[in-house]
């Protein structure tokens, strides 16, 4: 994990290694069949099954009841099924998009083109926008955008690395996706959610709300 500045402001960033580390989804602890909620309880969860929680993030958008909005899949098994909505909030600006990985392949695909693949990921979660794709920043995003949050995203980046990247601070979409692009290396980028978003490593954890599914790296 590293502290990154782009354009002034700062992100925390993991970068993942699909060859050497392990990033698995989850959302539902199978024991008492109920959503993690926080980092504190996956994190002893995965301790039970001997994994070292090494870093953790929101996933996509959800709904209420701690529902993923969109296709959340864990294990190759699909848990809530992709979401064709065309309206209603950050999630549906279209494009909007798929982080996936299978294997060691990690990719970001809009969503109707997800939809045509079908690629049978291990782990996979939908939201939107959609940050860039093949380096084009979102047709909708403005420069002079007004709308400033702290925001979480994921990015695939040259060389097939995964990378997560969490503002410090306030930051409009489009500045976003040029962080992703310009100073990550990044060609392909999805938003995952924004002022709830959060991160836990071994020695932090600055989650103050409840999630839904929530991405971790271990070893």
């Amino acid at each position: 994990m590293s502290r990154i500045t782009g354009d002034g402001l700062l992100y925390t960033v993991a970068t993942v290694d699909l060859g050497r580390d392990r990033l698995s989804l989850h959302w539902r602890n199978p024991t008492t069949g109920q959503p993690y909620r926080t980092f504190g309880e996956l994190r002893r969860r995965l301790a039970k099954e001997g994994r070292d929680l090494i870093f953790a993030t929101n996933s996509g958008i959800y709904a209420p009841g701690l529902r993923p909005l969109g296709l959340h899949v864990e294990g190759g098994r699909t848990l809530v099924p992709l979401n064709g909505a065309r309206s209603g909030g950050n999630f549906a600006l279209r494009p909007n998009g798929v982080f996936w990985i299978r294997g060691t392949r990690a990719a970001v695909t809009e969503t109707d083109a997800y939809r045509r693949l079908n690629p049978a990921p291990d782990f996979a979660t939908q939201s939107g926008p959609l940050l860039l794709s093949g380096g084009r920043i979102h047709p909708e995003f403005n420069k002079e955008g007004t709308s400033f949050k702290v925001r979480s995203g994921v990015g695939v980046c040259k060389g097939g690395q995964v990378k997560f990247a969490v503002s410090a601070g306030p930051v409009n979409f489009y500045s976003f996706a040029v962080f992703f692009r310009d100073t990550l290396g990044c060609p392909d980028a999805l938003y995952l959610d924004g002022s709830i978003s959060a991160y836990a490593t071994a020695q932090a954890d600055t989650q103050f709300a409840d999630f839904a599914g929530m991405w971790a790296v271990t070893r």
